[in-house]
């Protein structure tokens, strides 16, 4: 008998639920881990490959590890309650202005995307990497 649960797709809002899980990831971290710390956040435990397969999972997850890396020697705990305050304050302001640029960001991004469908451009040619420039040639 086939395991139904990880079959399931994952949903723009599954999606959204498993960064939110990695945001707010404390400790060690694997894909293992995060797999089944899933249920909780989406109702079913995915597979490996499945989240791997999401460019938002795999560069939360990248960046979940990096601070879980980085973390011990970096955080630094505010000497005072109000310093702590001060700075959930200031970082609560810095996640406003950061979603709202990334709300920006996306409008524009879909109007690119409509007026590169309306001018023919393939997905393939939207993916194409930039070209390089060669600094020690000359002509």
């Amino acid at each position: 008998m086939r395991k139904k649960s990880s079959h399931r797709h994952l949903t723009g809002k599954d999606v959204e639920r498993i960064v939110d899980l990695l945001d707010g990831w404390e400790g060690n971290l694997t894909w293992e881990a995060l797999c089944n710390a899933c249920p909780g956040a989406i109702g079913f435990k995915p597979t490996r490959q499945t989240l791997s397969r999401f460019e938002n999972i795999a560069r939360a997850y990248k960046l979940a590890k990096e601070r879980a890396r980085d973390g011990a020697k970096n955080l630094k705990a505010p000497p005072t309650l109000a310093a702590a305050a001060q700075r959930i304050e200031r970082l609560t302001r810095e996640v406003e202005r950061l979603e709202r640029e990334n709300s920006a960001l996306l409008e524009r991004f879909v109007t690119w995307q409509y007026n590169a469908y309306a001018h023919g451009l393939s997905q393939e040619q939207l993916n194409k990497g930039l070209f390089r420039v060669d600094r020690d040639q000359t002509e």
